[in-house]
């Protein structure tokens, strides 16, 4: 019997589930068949379950910025634009590849620079230009969010009679005037020369930085400047203005000609593996826009109603944003497997020691003695004590199973039927999501949580736990199916027509292509995200409640978002050696960033400094799972990241937490170094444990 062959002393729970997977697999194969490679993923409706409904009294209150048709939906708590309807909505927000602010009835944008170091890369924010109404009877009434779709946003400044069409990716700044309004801007560098061509439609902004800017009319509109400020007559249509990032004559034609037309918002549509951008338009002609290198990595090779343009280049932190014309795009990800167990199998001679460490790990299993109260740290727990049941599926030892079953109910059931005391899990109607009790009155509780700071990352170890308690108790998962799905929807869910009790996707944004963490804190940085691989346990969790439960969408769902986090991360957190995104400067001293802001790069953590390269490496790495070999699959990468990090690591014991990922990493391509290593550790991760390190290292081939 080879290494990872189905043995036949699997215990009953095993051999039960994997038949039950039969028709799930046979389903799903058939639905994508049938559907498409690019079918939209659609969650079938199911009966919907709300926790307790909680009172919060640190929530900012949205009706500030959106408009009242908004507010009665469930709202965005992670978006790209968040930081316009928090506190006094003017910290800018990065929409590619403009820096976007506003503040006092108007709109300032931005084409940054950046400052870099050896520990961070950030961008400067200049007002290049600013947009307002030349008189405005109330000059610092807010601006209001009037729409928003995965891909723009669109920002009215009612008392001007503007509306600013903010769309991810356009290299053009769009905002129609009405009312007949006479128009200001104003620069942070004098203008050296301000001309126009002969319909009146198109004005050359020419400042003493060296910038050029070219401004586009739907109708004749009548400029004049002094100095600093261009003023206009009366004027009602659409403005669109764009940097002239490239002297050459043909990269302005190709401004001229796709100027006429424009996006006012943009929509994405999830497939199995796949997404679909699609822009409503409007102006005759082709659309330009702008992608990044994620963007053009996955742009379907046989879309040919799509053409890439090379020399159309801005610059972005993200890496070089490249012309595409086009008003829609097809996006594919690289699929990836989502498996119980490991992917290769084990060494059958690795069993036995796999053995005892899950008997040691499983006596202290006692949920009585557990003192956590945080959602995350107990989550954690949660999650850790699940992979022991699926360690000892996979080497056949199911003595273990009802102790880790009982425990898993013990820790769980309190949470999902509102008996934890000093805990637990509310309904915020205010935003539209879930709270906790620690969060309704306490912005730092539970890590934010209650502010909408990680809710993937603590939901997702919850999920995990879920999974794998109905994996081995159906009866168990049927009668608390409706808590879970309420949990995983959270996050996971893709509208109201799924659970109008949520917002969409709350976490994950699907121009970046992965997730933010910050919830609704104002941030001058924007949205931030530290740690990929929890995002990734979150969506792949989502995907093994899908197969616990026998719902092929959830797993399409959970896998596809996993599938793209995963090549987030190696895109933009990932640095190797020959990284072409970032400064050479940031590039020697970090081979993985710490915290990832929308318009910064940072190598500290929340918790740790950047000189901890140990702990920075484990935060990318945590929890160790079978889908933890695909994040990690560029071995040189891997040795670079190891012999970097080990050079930090804490030589005394007491410190010992955090090596074990260190030594997980190294496992991949020293196997029997990183095993010694492991084995001579006196302590682990608290979401971690001997048993998952061994079984990760034995199932290295």
């Amino acid at each position: 019997m080879g290494a990872g062959a189905p043995n036949p002393l699997y215990s009953e729970y095993s051999i039960l589930n994997s038949l039950k997977m039969v028709p799930l697999l046979l389903f799903y194969a058939f639905s994508v068949l049938v559907q498409g490679y690019n079918a939209e993923l659609t969650l079938h409706p199911k009966t919907q379950f709300l926790f307790p409904e909680g009172k919060s009294l640190v929530l900012p209150e949205p009706s500030d910025y959106f408009s009242s048709q908004l507010v009665s939906t469930p709202l965005p708590t992670n978006s790209f634009f968040q930081n316009f309807v928090l506190k006094n909505g003017d910290q800018p927000e990065y929409i590619q590849p403009y820096l976007i602010r506003s503040a006092n009835s108007s709109i300032s944008f931005s084409y940054p620079s950046q400052n870099i170091s050896s520990d961070f890369i950030e961008q400067i924010f200049r007002p290049d230009l600013t947009i307002s109404a030349s008189k405005n009877p109330k000059p610092n009434q807010r601006h209001v969010i009037s729409s928003y779709s995965d891909l723009s946003v669109t920002l009215d400044l009612p008392s001007s009679n503007l509306r600013f069409f903010l769309v991810r990716g356009s290299p053009y700044l769009t905002f129609a005037v009405n009312g007949n309004t006479s128009i200001s801007i104003s620069t942070a560098d004098p203008i050296r020369k301000l001309s126009c061509d002969s319909s009146f439609t198109k004005y050359t902004i020419r400042l003493r930085n060296r910038q050029t800017w070219i401004l586009y009319a739907s109708a004749p509109i009548h400029l004049t400047d002094n100095v600093s400020t261009i003023k206009s007559g009366g004027f009602s249509g659409v403005i669109r203005i764009a940097l002239l990032a490239d002297s050459d004559s043909q990269f302005e034609k190709i401004l001229d000609k796709c100027s006429l037309t424009y996006p006012v918002s943009g929509s994405a549509i999830l497939g199995s593996f796949a997404l679909k951008y699609k822009w409503d338009v409007k102006g005759a002609g082709k659309l330009l826009m702008l992608a990044h290198p994620l963007h053009l990595r996955l742009l379907s090779k046989a879309d040919a109603s799509v053409t890439v343009l090379e020399d159309v280049k801005y610059s972005s932190m993200d890496g070089e944003l490249v012309g595409v014309i086009g008003d829609t795009w097809d996006l594919e990800a690289e699929s990836i497997p989502v498996s119980w167990h490991s992917i290769k199998g084990l060494n059958k001679k690795s069993i036995p020691e796999i053995i005892r460490a899950l008997g040691n790990d499983v006596k202290t299993l006692n949920a009585s003695n557990i003192s956590a109260t945080s959602s995350y740290f107990y989550g954690k727990l949660v999650a850790r004590a699940a992979r022991l049941a699926l360690i000892a599926e996979e080497v056949s030892y199911p003595k273990i199973t009802p102790v880790v079953v009982q425990f898993l109910k013990d820790m769980i059931e309190p949470w999902l039927n509102g008996t934890f005391g000093a805990n637990g899990f509310f309904y915020d109607k205010k935003w539209g999501g879930l709270v906790t009790k620690h969060g309704l009155n306490d912005t730092t509780g539970d890590f934010g949580f209650g502010i909408y700071n990680d809710h993937h990352f603590h939901l997702g170890y919850y999920i995990y736990g879920i999974s794998v308690l109905t994996r081995f108790d159906p009866a168990w998962g049927k009668q608390y199916k409706s808590q879970a799905y309420s949990l995983v929807e959270d996050y996971t869910n893709l509208g109201p027509k799924e659970n109008q009790h949520y917002t969409r996707l709350r976490c994950f944004d699907l121009w970046k292509l992965h997730s933010w963490a910050a919830g609704l804190t104002e941030f001058p940085f924007g949205r931030n995200q530290e740690s990929t691989s929890e995002a990734i346990n979150a969506y792949y969790s989502a995907a093994l409640m899908g197969s616990a439960y026998g719902d092929a969408d959830l797993v399409s769902l959970g896998s596809t978002l996993a599938a793209f986090e995963i090549q987030s991360a190696q895109t933009w957190w990932h640095v190797k050696g020959d990284n072409k995104i970032y400064a050479p400067r940031f590039v020697k001293n970090n081979k993985v960033v710490g915290i990832l802001w929308s318009r910064k790069r940072d190598s500290i953590l929340w918790f740790a400094p950047a000189e901890r390269k140990d702990i920075r490496l484990g935060i990318q790495v945590l929890p160790i799972l079978p889908i933890t070999e695909v994040v990690f699959s560029d071995v040189d990468y891997v040795k670079e990241l190891v012999k970097w990090a080990l050079t930090s690591v804490p030589k005394n014991r007491t410190e010992e937490g955090w090596k074990g990922f260190v030594y997980a990493l190294e496992a991949i391509y020293k196997q029997k170094q990183a095993l010694n290593e492991v084995r001579d550790l006196s302590s682990h991760d608290d979401g971690n444990s001997l048993s998952n390190l061994l079984w990760w290292i034995h199932s290295r081939k």
